[in-house]
């Protein structure tokens, strides 16, 4: 996979402009720190970013992801016109990806500014389009969605974005200290 060029669309809604998924750049370092600042970004994701250099740290290991091609993280920004590059309001991952496998796991977190706009839903929708796609013949066929049975938003997310529910998973600490949904998403849907 090229990083340099890999860029994926979200079309607008009538109350959210279109969206621009691309790959981590080492100028988001700030804005990711300050995304960070928020309790519940921190309360579901595992990353430590509290200042820049663990933001450039955190933006390095998305960028080997995608040297390596087993994670492909993608910034989430807003779109202005002409698809210039606005405001950051979220991440999509696709990781575990190893060829030949049958499947592999996508994850995604959303800005507190951006909550409630459909902009998760969006982006998971562009990236699982994407994953599949990219990857035609030695790709997963099965994409994975993973969370905690207590993060009801991640849960909707999961069946506006086409991902059925599984099965409940038991906790597993101290990586998963609760017990976690999972959902699934076919490639033939």
């Amino acid at each position: 996979m090229d990083k340099i060029t890999t860029r994926l669309e979200a079309d607008a809604t009538p109350s959210a402009p279109a969206l621009i998924l691309r790959p981590w750049s080492p100028t988001d370092a700030a804005d990711l720190v300050e995304l960070y600042q928020d309790d519940t970004l921190r309360r579901w994701t595992s990353s430590a970013v509290h200042d820049e250099a663990s933001a450039a740290r955190w933006i390095q290991g998305q960028q080997r992801g995608w040297e390596t091609g087993d994670r492909f993280g993608f910034a989430v920004v807003e779109s202005q016109a002409a698809g210039v590059e606005g405001q950051l309001v979220g991440h999509v991952v696709l990781k575990n990806v190893t060829p030949g496998a049958s499947s592999a796991e996508v994850g995604y977190w959303t800005a507190a500014h951006a909550r409630g706009r459909g902009v998760a839903p969006r982006a998971l929708r562009a990236l699982t389009h994407w994953a599949f796609t990219a990857f035609p013949d030695d790709g997963p066929k099965r994409l994975e969605l993973l969370h905690q049975v207590d993060n009801t938003a991640s849960c909707r997310v999961a069946h506006k974005s086409g991902y059925e529910p599984i099965t409940t998973l038991p906790a597993a600490p101290p990586a998963y200290p609760l017990a976690g949904h999972l959902h699934v998403r076919e490639r033939d849907r």
